[in-house]
């Protein structure tokens, strides 16, 4: 089971709006010790949104999505998420009756377009949205929240402190890295494969970038992480190895 999020509205992928999402749901896994695995941008294209959560849903993954699950002409997650389950969209009483509240509270009619918003497919449970008490909604472990970062940040966090809080707080990790010249990638890959096969739960990996002002050069950052109690050995282990196949490292 790993964690993924979606982002969702063509005023990301036009660029008249800059996604915060990325960097801020990444930061708030890794405060409890959880990693993204993907990411998908996806605009405000019903069928294209109802494909893409077809192959969510079908996986293991817990799926965040951020945007269109409001009721305007534009806002397509609660009948692509409907579609791609074949599930009917219906009422949800609950959600309904905070809708309304709400809108007592702020002297706003209680008009069809509001009522739209507690809409959900069926079998769906809300998720609390302490900004304004608007929900969303899960299902299969799919939470769709408000593209609004200062409704859907709490209201990410809430799930992940309340219904996967077993997965949070991990074993201390980090991450050890060097540089290294004089190496191609493809001649490092079978001591990268044999580290990860020597120090269960370590991953190792590598970033080449170019050497500024020499044409053709590149260097690689390589390195290790997972929990601290294997990480010394595992770094050690690929250093070692490195040096043997005559790397020009650099530490970090």
């Amino acid at each position: 089971m790993g964690f993924g999020l979606y982002i969702i509205g063509d005023e990301i992928l036009s660029g008249k709006r800059q996604d915060r999402h990325f960097p801020k749901v990444r930061e708030i896994l890794a405060q409890r010790g959880l990693v993204l695995d993907w990411v998908s941008y996806l605009g405000d294209d019903r069928q294209r949104q109802a494909e893409a959560l077809a192959r969510s849903f079908a996986s293991n993954d817990v799926v965040f999505s951020c945007g269109g699950i409001g009721a305007t002409p534009d806002d397509h997650t609660r009948q692509a998420a409907a579609q791609a389950l074949g599930r009917p969209l219906e009422p949800h009483p609950e959600a309904q009756a905070l809708i309304a509240e709400r809108s007592r509270e702020v002297g706003l009619p209680l008009t069809p377009g509001r009522m739209e918003m507690g809409v959900f497919p069926r079998g769906a449970v809300i998720i609390p949205n302490p900004y304004n008490r608007i929900p969303g909604f899960a299902l299969a472990d799919h939470w769709f929240v408000p593209g609004f970062p200062d409704m859907a940040w709490p209201m990410i966090e809430w799930v992940l402190d309340t219904r996967y809080a077993d997965r949070c707080h991990p074993p201390p990790a980090g991450e050890r890295s060097m540089l290294v010249r004089g190496l191609a990638e493809a001649t490092l890959t079978p001591l990268m494969l044999a580290v990860q096969e020597a120090h269960p739960g370590v991953k190792v990996f590598s970033l080449p970038r170019l050497v500024p002002g020499r044409v053709g050069a590149y260097e690689i950052e390589l390195g290790v992480k997972g929990p601290d109690a294997a990480l010394e050995a595992a770094f050690s282990h690929l250093r070692l190895g490195t040096e043997a196949l005559g790397g020009i490292m650099e530490a970090i």
